[in-house]
């Protein structure tokens, strides 16, 4: 196989915070608008997930618009996860968000052991293509948690909550460009931010006035957000900007795969 996961470029994050959320303003319109219940709709999504990944597997190469339907469905199903944890069983929002950082700690450390590896620049075995999807599965659930945990239960507000993930992305991001932090943990510590950042972008923007929030409804917003996504996935697919180019098989993975220096940094800027 060839590496199926897209490059780092700023695409990448922009399709990744739109997808986080599409994940929270989804959910809740399956949920509310729909009445389909937390049940229902996680069987319904849960459904369309195991078909897209599927796809993803069988595929020998990254397909952009296999992959990213993917992340939005997992990021449904994240959500998902958190919520009937939280809403169904009764559990607290600082135990499931503890229980998912210990699962997601389990993950990589299982990861590692196994490919002395965490780099997304090396997914070209089925294995580590599994450790993959389920560190992104629990990334999803760990922020849809952590989110909730900072807007509702400590009642900083979605608009608040939002610019304190977003700092912290930031915080990391200069952490890495300027003080050398170790790539691979520089991207996955932003990929796990990303998820409250984009859950409390969507609360703020879907959530009623009354709520904190502007008041532009589940529908409204999973629809500007799933067509940018959709949008910016065909520019994409036409251009390969994000495309990992072939270097021909067997692919001989060497330290500089293992931790890219630039793991952070759009592709067009390390070209030039």
């Amino acid at each position: 196989m060839l590496n199926k996961v897209p490059e780092i470029t700023i695409y990448f994050w922009i399709i990744k915070v739109f997808c986080t959320t599409v994940g929270e303003t989804s959910a809740d319109f399956l949920n509310s608008n729909l009445n389909l219940g937390l049940t229902g709709t996680t069987f319904v999504i849960g459904s369309l997930l195991i078909i897209a990944l599927f796809f993803q597997f069988a595929s020998k190469r990254y397909v952009p618009g296999i992959y990213w339907l993917a992340v939005v469905l997992i990021s449904i199903v994240g959500t998902l996860i958190t919520d009937n944890l939280t809403d169904n069983f009764g559990v607290s929002l600082v135990t499931t968000t503890i229980v998912f950082s210990v699962a997601l700690a389990a993950i990589f450390v299982a990861w590692y052991v196994s490919e002395k590896t965490l780099s997304v620049h090396t997914i070209y075995t089925r294995r580590r293509e599994v450790f993959y999807w389920l560190a992104i599965l629990f990334t999803f659930a760990l922020g849809t948690a952590a989110g909730d945990l900072a807007a509702e239960k400590l009642n900083l507000g979605y608009l608040v909550s939002a610019l304190i993930f977003g700092g912290l992305i930031a915080i990391v991001t200069v952490a890495h460009l300027r003080f050398k932090l170790n790539a691979v943990l520089a991207f996955w510590i932003a990929y796990i931010l990303t998820r409250p950042l984009g859950a409390s972008l969507g609360d703020y923007l879907s959530q009623s006035r009354d709520n904190g929030g502007l008041g532009l409804g589940t529908v409204l917003t999973s629809a500007l957000f799933l067509l940018t996504i959709l949008i910016t996935v065909i520019y994409l697919t036409a251009t390969k900007k994000d495309a990992v180019a072939p270097t021909g098989l067997p692919m001989v993975e060497t330290e500089h795969q293992k931790e890219k220096p630039d793991e952070l940094v759009p592709s067009s800027s390390r070209s030039s």
